[in-house]
């Protein structure tokens, strides 16, 4: 049976209940791992361990206990969006150089560990939403860094990128914005459904 395991902040996170490993929260890896459990049972098992407000430093802080040490066939990273809130909001983010520098040696150490991998690094997003519009001018180029680091990171290690900003850009064109994410950052059960459909594109081109 192959693991499919689900890496990231409160976008992933959502709500899982952290004392089951059968609890997939309540976004786009329910979805994903619904969809596949129906139609492909007994290949795969999944486990979430997104983990909300957490930064790529964090993610790297629990590369032994929460990658290596699962031993997963198929990895989905989304991260980048905290390093960028979390300094808006109590000046820790995430630097941009030090957000790809830390990236890098998370993937390198995961894939040395663990060479069969699949690794799908999913881009982050945001919206011009309640919690992001009184900052918005720093909130969004800086999010477009973190994005071009992760397509980067996933060029230079060949790893498949899930592009997901300029879909939620053309989705909320309209400008319904709360349709997709109440705040700008967090997806609503549509947002979920989205990334959910990006992601599944990219695993099935694998």
């Amino acid at each position: 049976m192959l693991k499919f395991l689900f890496q990231g902040d409160s976008i992933t996170d959502v709500g899982r209940n952290r004392e089951s490993n059968t609890s997939y929260g309540e976004g786009y890896p329910n979805l994903f791992a619904a969809d596949y459990l129906k139609n492909k049972k007994g290949q795969f098992e999944f486990v979430n361990r997104g983990i909300s407000g957490n930064r790529v430093v964090d993610l790297y802080a629990r590369i032994k206990c929460d990658f290596i040490n699962l031993e997963p066939d198929y990895l989905s990273i989304l991260i980048g969006v905290n390093d960028v809130w979390h300094e808006i909001g109590g000046h820790n983010g995430v630097s941009a150089e030090k957000f790809e520098t830390v990236y890098s040696m998370l993937i390198e150490e995961i894939k040395e560990a663990l060479p069969n991998i699949k690794i799908f690094i999913l881009e982050p997003f945001v919206l011009k939403g309640p919690a992001t519009a009184e900052n918005w001018d720093y909130f969004y180029p800086e999010v477009l860094k973190r994005a071009a680091s992760s397509k980067r990171i996933a060029e230079k290690y060949n790893l498949a990128f899930v592009p997901l900003q300029n879909k939620f850009d053309e989705v909320a064109a309209d400008g319904d914005v709360l349709y997709w994410t109440p705040d700008g950052v967090h997806p609503t059960a549509a947002g979920h459904q989205l990334i959910k459909e990006a992601l599944s594109e990219a695993v099935e081109k694998s």
